[in-house]
């Protein structure tokens, strides 16, 4: 699969049940925990369970440039592609990322019996239970589950883009008044 079929099948079989309740931290480093939901390619009719975190490191609206940094995201190994490949496709696209360094890591990857409906009620029934507020909830297609994680990223994003700069302004107002 190419990035383009990869991108088309992730922008079109992403689905983001659920965000982090909070809005991303305008002046230090977010982690954002997430789960990811995907049909298993190998075994019909089982679900393939991705827990990870990306941190986003710096997520200010404003900075420099329109250079972000992805880390960890497997482009390379999964889909044969360069960092500086997958930013260009995206940027040709309209797809813009703040400048910040989006740095993924995997915590456990699973392979589990049962439909994908029937694993997402059991995820999304025990977050519920344990009170989580901070991990997102992402189902989309297997092999292009980098595109489906940005996508939750960037939902993340542009929902704190307004917060973001009141607080950049107060901040700013505050050293004009010292």
């Amino acid at each position: 699969m190419n990035i383009e079929e990869a991108w088309d099948k992730a922008r079109q079989q992403t689905e983001i049940v659920r965000v982090r309740l909070q809005d991303l931290a305008t002046f230090e480093a977010t982690v954002v925990p997430y789960i990811f939901l995907a049909e298993s390619s190998l075994h019909a009719g089982d679900t393939v369970i991705r827990k990870g975190q990306v941190m986003i490191e710096k997520p200010a609206i404003l900075l420099p440039g329109l250079s972000p940094h992805f880390e960890g995201f497997e482009f390379a190994q999964d889909l044969h592609l360069s960092e500086e490949s997958v930013m260009t496709f995206l940027l040709m696209r309209g797809v813009q990322f703040p400048s910040m360094k989006y740095k993924h890591q995997l915590s456990s990857l699973d392979l589990i019996e049962g439909s994908l409906q029937q694993a997402l009620g059991q995820v999304e029934d025990q977050l519920k239970r344990s009170e989580d507020i901070s991990t997102g909830l992402v189902v989309g297609p297997e092999e292009a589950w980098q595109f489906s994680i940005l996508l939750l990223v960037g939902a993340l994003v542009v929902r704190s883009a307004e917060g973001d700069l009141r607080r950049i302004l107060e901040a700013w107002r505050k050293r004009q008044r010292s």
